[in-house]
């Protein structure tokens, strides 16, 4: 059973007699670990009630275009920003007619418009609308532009024919929607991850560290699994649970980072810096809790070695990713740290600002490297991470098709 662990997971429920197995469905996908938020067309509500999927989602589910209680007045913006993956159970004939054809005179074919999440039907008809040629040619279409068909499965149908056409199980949709977040963008590739802060000690009680959450390091882990890397996480203390498949080391300081990532790093093809590294560490540690006595205690701090640069500046080194976390000036001091450290690409985010950064769930990235500038809009920071990943694989894979290129006409020239 694959995890859906922290996957925001929206199921779109159409008009059909198999809507009585969308609860379940909703039921499997929680217990996958997802987050799950229902909408409904006006037909829907005919075959179940909302009340019914409210109860095994834990959410209200959504039926209005225009939601008069969402942020901005427009629901199905924020809906479509806010999922992983959209799959539509049961998916009627007419439903993905609409579908195929761009239709958005409701919230479920707008938001399904309106979304770069991944979209799988789940179809549920009749034998012979599932034969018809209307329909086989509206799902080779929907193929095309990458949206996935699950199913459908044979059997009994509610109108007495038997045939092609019923809904799949909940549970066999369920495993199927955790390997749409599958892919081999990154098969055979090793990378270290660093994730969360660090904790520089002044006594036995007392430590030096920062907000990082570690939310975003956890994500881009997830989203490099998900892509076939081998990961090795290098986290420091959090309270997150770790991405299933990756091998965890746990460490507090910066120099026990620096360490933890040097001993694995010369198998890594990828390193990404996520982790906010302590740039001082107090010159002098006190076995003995220090005791509240003057008005001001003056403190000596040492500098932490620069772990992203040491990366970077190894003779075999990996394809090198570094975060920096900006107040100000975001894209200048992303370019100078490029250039000054050595690395491949910088993710600059903005801290500070009523949206994203440390802790939060959302955050906003911009990518620089030698190429360019290139902007990810505010997202859920596990869509982000798989946005980054996506990023990094390309560019290896260009690196990978140059290298190929050279050779090649290499080996021509010496015949």
């Amino acid at each position: 059973m694959l995890s859906l662990n922290n996957k925001r997971i929206l199921v779109g429920v159409s008009g059909g007699i198999a809507a009585y197995k969308s609860p379940d469905l909703v039921r499997r996908l929680r217990e996958r670990g997802a987050d799950v938020r229902v909408v409904m067309t006006p037909n829907a509500i005919q075959f179940i009630t909302p009340l019914t999927l409210q109860a095994v989602s834990g959410t209200p589910v959504h039926l209005q275009l225009l939601d008069a209680e969402a942020e901005s007045g427009m629901g199905h913006i924020e809906l479509a920003r806010w999922a992983d993956a959209i799959v539509i159970a049961p998916a009627t004939a007419n439903f993905i007619a609409r579908l195929t054809h761009g239709t958005a005179d409701d919230l479920l074919s707008t938001l399904c418009l309106a979304t770069d999440a991944r979209i799988a039907i789940s179809p549920a008809m009749n034998r012979l609308m599932w034969d018809n040629a209307a329909t086989q040619e509206n799902l080779d279409a929907l193929r095309q532009r990458g949206i996935s068909v699950l199913g459908p499965g044979e059997g009994d149908q509610a109108c007495g024919e038997t045939g092609p056409g019923r809904m799949l199980e909940p549970d066999v949709i369920a495993d199927q929607i955790g390997g749409l977040f599958e892919n081999d963008a990154l098969n055979g590739i090793n990378m270290v991850i660093t994730a969360g802060p660090t904790w520089e000690a002044l006594d036995p009680v007392r430590v030096l560290t920062n907000h990082s959450s570690g939310k975003m390091g956890y994500a881009v882990s997830q989203a490099a699994l998900e892509a076939g890397a081998a990961v090795t996480l290098i986290s420091g203390p959090t309270a997150l649970t770790p991405p299933e498949r990756a091998s965890v080391v746990r460490v507090e300081s910066a120099l026990q980072m620096y360490e933890a990532v040097h001993e694995c790093i010369d198998k890594a093809d990828v390193f990404i810096g996520v982790a906010a590294v302590a740039d001082y560490r107090p010159a002098q540690y006190q076995d003995k809790k220090i005791k509240k006595q003057d008005d001001t205690l003056h403190l000596e701090l040492v500098k932490n070695p620069d772990i992203l640069a040491s990366v970077a500046a190894l003779t075999d080194k990996p394809f090198t990713v570094g975060f920096a976390a900006e107040t100000n000036d975001m894209i200048n001091h992303g370019r100078k740290k490029l250039v000054q450290k050595g690395v491949d690409l910088i993710a600059a985010n903005r801290v500070g600002a009523e949206n994203g950064g440390f802790g939060d769930d959302n955050n906003e990235l911009t990518l620089i490297d030698r190429h360019g500038v290139r902007e990810l809009a505010s997202a859920p920071k596990t869509k982000l991470a798989r946005q980054l990943i996506a990023d990094i694989a390309k560019q290896i894979a260009d690196q990978s098709d140059a290298k190929d290129t050279t050779q090649n006409t290499r080996q021509s020239s010496a015949r």
